[in-house]
């Protein structure tokens, strides 16, 4: 971990490696991004933010990039399904949204995930701190690196280990209870589980069920771009009862969105101690070589961030 235990200021010169130059000077640099799972549409309060269009070569972000201050730190957020959840996992742009973040200078992302526990120690209300997932999907665009120079990203330790070690810091100075690692396994969507896909998952190793951590964590470790996630389990998918009707806590839409709206508050305060908790000059790892990443944040855009229409 980085020794310097002070803040980031806002608009610090830090930059990622690799990164793109300044976006035309009609954005602010950030130092951080955090990106939004299902339910979190907004991180800053009313009036204190402003948005931004920031094109990429990989077409639209799945929203407006947002930028505010969060934990003493400028923060760039993006809801991944869209402000109004209209994007589908499957149909997300991952590429264009770690782009962007990329490209406006963040060197660390704070994700925030809705996940189904397909384990019996990972209870509907359970806060993880994702160590490891299970790819079981299919047909996403994946990589930056299928054009110019190709590169193998080492995946042993997806989730940034410095960036685990200052959240897991943060929360177990400010709450009861969470669970300091958990694997999870991303499945195409959009519908959930089958019970024999959620028991063969436990069986497999897998604590928690998504749709989205992949590729969006393995794309940004392709940028040299650190991510940390924070998911919070709403239901028990569909395995943890053997049988139709023995489990309250299975899965549906409506059990989702529900859980997640009345743990709002505990989720985004956890996110900015998450963020306050990140040191000045925090360096990710170099997973890639920095002249191949400075490439792909080099690739033409149509133009510089500017405010949405």
């Amino acid at each position: 971990m980085a020794s310097d235990p002070s803040e980031l200021s806002p608009g610090s010169a830090h930059e990622p490696t690799g990164s793109a130059p300044e976006s035309g000077g009609s954005a602010p640099r950030v130092d951080v991004a955090v990106i939004g799972g299902s339910g979190l549409y907004a991180l800053f309060p009313e009036g204190e933010s402003e948005s931004f269009v920031v094109d990429t070569p990989y077409g639209e972000t799945s929203s407006p990039v947002t930028i505010g201050t969060l934990g003493g730190k400028r923060v760039a957020f993006l809801t991944r399904h869209g402000a109004d959840h209209s994007v589908a996992p499957h149909l997300i742009g991952y590429r264009a949204n770690i782009w962007a973040l990329a490209s406006l200078g963040a060197r660390a992302i704070v994700s925030s995930s809705a996940v189904g526990g397909v384990s019996p120690d990972f209870p509907p209300g359970t806060l993880v701190v994702t160590d490891q997932f299970i790819d079981r999907t299919w047909g996403r665009a994946d990589t930056f690196y299928d054009q110019g120079s190709v590169q193998h990203l080492a995946a042993a330790d997806p989730f940034d280990p410095q960036l685990r070690g200052f959240a897991i810091d943060a929360l177990t100075a400010s709450l009861d209870s969470f669970s300091p690692t958990g694997t999870c396994v991303v499945i195409q969507g959009p519908r959930f589980s089958t019970r024999a896909e959620s028991l063969w998952f436990r069986q497999a190793g897998a604590h928690t069920v998504n749709m989205t951590m992949y590729p969006e964590v393995a794309l940004a470790a392709e940028l040299n771009v650190g991510t940390v996630n924070l998911s919070f389990v709403t239901d028990s998918d569909a395995g943890l009862a053997p049988e139709e009707g023995d489990d309250v806590d299975t899965v549906s839409a409506e059990l989702v969105f529900e859980r997640l709206a009345a743990a709002q508050p505990t989720i985004v305060a956890a996110i900015e101690k998450i963020v306050a908790a990140l040191p000045a000059g925090f360096t990710p790892r170099e997973l890639i070589p920095a002249a191949a990443v400075a490439e792909v944040l080099a690739r033409p855009v149509t133009g510089a961030p500017r405010p949405p229409l």
